[in-house]
């Protein structure tokens, strides 16, 4: 006898809170919108609606996953940022709300080129040519994988003419100028590692999240070479860990920036670091 979509929901969500994950209505509801194809929002517009075998199957294959803490954005393969559909694997980092924060600091101001280092999936460059139709720019990583993912993306946000991208490890081996730097670097700390969730620990690049050691590793090799890289009066935007606000300004101002300031997050939280050359 086939399930409706009310009971499969139900059930979904019993099947998560036994398995101890926060949220387990949340997550059951764009599980269950992911195995039928349906938008959540549109789930209980007919439930009592079967659910077709493979949609079953589809359902229980995810619960599964989610159960051993895989994230929903990898299950479903699609994460929302800035209000835009990107596509996302376990060779990028899943895009955080607090990002959108570095996104806004750079839309602030007018640029019509943009660097983006560790683009990972390329949401915040994407975004930024989304927003800024006259603008182009270029995308780093030193995961071939994850620039495999970014371009997939450009491609489906028909960005492709404006955006490209490279294998580079930080700015080395780059050329030219740019008005705008952005970067979502890895800034964990070695021993913050253990410490996160399960979803970011055991399921997310470990090199996306940490450098190892203090975690400030990477923020030294763009403050060393950013400014070479930036137009007269351009500007560096990064996003950084609530407690590196200090760190990362000194570096910058150590490597010659001027002009810095730190930006919070919706928490209120130390979430950018905006620099001038």
């Amino acid at each position: 006898m086939s399930v409706t979509l009310a009971a499969a929901l139900r059930e979904a969500v019993a099947a998560l809170t036994a398995a101890g994950i926060a949220g387990p209505a949340r997550d059951a509801r764009r599980l269950l919108a992911h195995a039928t194809g349906l938008a959540p929002e549109r789930l209980l517009l007919d439930p009592d609606r079967p659910l077709a075998p493979a949609e079953a199957l589809r359902l229980s294959a995810a619960l599964a996953a989610r159960a051993a803490r895989q994230p929903v954005s990898q299950i479903t393969g699609r994460r929302l940022f800035w209000g835009r559909s990107f596509a996302v694997t376990r060779d990028t980092l899943d895009p955080r709300p607090e990002t959108e924060c570095l996104v806004a600091r750079a839309l602030a101001q007018p640029f019509a080129s943009v660097l983006d280092l560790g683009t990972g999936s390329g949401c915040i460059l994407l975004t930024l040519l989304a927003e800024r139709p006259d603008a182009r720019g270029l995308g780093t990583d030193i995961s071939a994988p994850a620039l495999a993912v970014a371009a997939g993306n450009a491609a489906a946000l028909g960005l492709g003419e404006r955006a490209q991208f490279r294998r580079a490890d930080w700015l080395k081996g780059l050329s030219g100028r740019f008005d705008l730097i952005v970067s979502n670097p890895p800034y964990l700390a070695e021993d913050e590692v253990a410490g996160l969730a399960p979803e970011v620990r055991d399921w997310e690049p470990r090199g996306a999240l940490s450098p190892g050691g203090d975690g400030l590793d990477a923020y030294r090799a763009i403050a060393l070479g950013a400014a070479a890289h930036l137009a007269e009066g351009g500007r560096l935007v990064l996003e950084i860990g609530p407690d590196q606000a200090a760190a990362v300004t000194a570096l910058l101002l150590g490597a010659g920036f001027g002009d810095i300031s730190v930006g919070p997050d919706l928490d209120g939280r130390d979430r950018t670091v905006l620099a001038t050359r």
